[in-house]
């Protein structure tokens, strides 16, 4: 099972949701696709046992065949490639689609190997937790590709925990999608309920069952509760603004390894998720 947890901004406690799950529900395995900035690994400190880098294809124009004919660019989804009168460029946005290549009438196209980021993987606190991260090298502009590859790690027969990045864009959806369930994680501010908004537009057009979790918890703020009331969405679970739960952070350490309490509450929101997962199967073999 894949469940994703995503998040409308960055800054909501997303990663720290997928960590005490990962921990509070095993055996496990928590996937970070957050390529551009990962830091699982600060709060799950894990024992990395592979290390593999991540190649994708960038075409290469052979000159002595190119007729400027313009078909590559015109093919091209990202405006990755311009064909000029007499030169072609190709930009760092290109997602390494093979298209050009392929539909290049002169075959002046060659697809060669480009090193864009590196995949980790190892264990966790215990063999009961795998660890799998992607890290994107610095300069790459397209997260995506290194996303699918990453997300390709996910171990059959276990319950994956996939950490997307923060926000709407394509690298968010690249970590989500196919996902058996996705959880989006919030804050009680304006800001937050602004851009949950935001998150569940995108997951409802991806047809994937979701649920809310609200991070430090403010009852003064009861406008996201009432949003999801009104919208029919789940709130899973509700995490208190509390200084210990912060203090286990700011030391490095997921608070499910201190509380047994706050563990409980974890396995409650995944048993939550299975359920309604295992109705949707039954309704969809009806």
């Amino acid at each position: 099972m894949n469940i994703s947890i995503a998040s409308g901004k960055g800054g909501t406690g997303k990663t720290t949701v997928a960590v005490n799950l990962a921990l509070s529900v095993q055996p496990s395995v928590y996937i970070d696709c957050d390529v551009e900035e990962p830091n699982g690994h600060i709060l799950l400190k894990p024992i990395i046992t592979e290390q593999k880098y991540v190649m994708k294809k960038l075409p290469s124009i052979d000159f002595n065949r190119c007729s400027y004919c313009g078909k590559c660019t015109d093919i091209c989804e990202f405006n990755a490639i311009i064909a000029l009168k007499n030169d072609v460029l190709v930009f760092e946005m290109c997602h390494g689609c093979g298209l050009c290549s392929y539909f290049c009438p002169e075959k002046a196209i060659e697809e060669i190997n480009k090193n864009i980021g590196e995949i980790r993987s190892g264990y966790a606190k215990s063999e009961l937790t795998m660890f799998i991260e992607g890290e994107l090298n610095i300069g790459e502009m397209a997260a995506a590709p290194l996303i699918k590859q990453v997300r390709k790690e996910a171990v059959p027969g276990r319950i994956n925990f996939i950490d997307a990045p923060p926000g709407t864009s394509c690298s968010m959806v690249a970590a989500v999608k196919d996902s058996d369930y996705c959880i989006l994680v919030t804050e009680s501010t304006p800001f937050g309920l602004n851009d949950l908004k935001l998150a569940v537009d995108v997951i409802r057009s991806m047809g994937i069952s979701f649920g809310v979790i609200i991070n430090k918890y403010d009852d003064s703020f009861a406008d996201i509760d009432k949003y999801c009331s009104d919208q029919k969405i789940t709130i899973l679970l509700k995490l208190p603004f509390e200084r210990k739960i912060a203090e286990c952070y700011s030391y490095g350490i997921p608070p499910v390894c201190k509380f047994p309490e706050l563990k409980e509450k974890f396995r409650d929101v995944f048993y939550k998720i299975q359920s309604s997962f295992l109705m949707k199967e039954v309704l969809l073999n009806r």
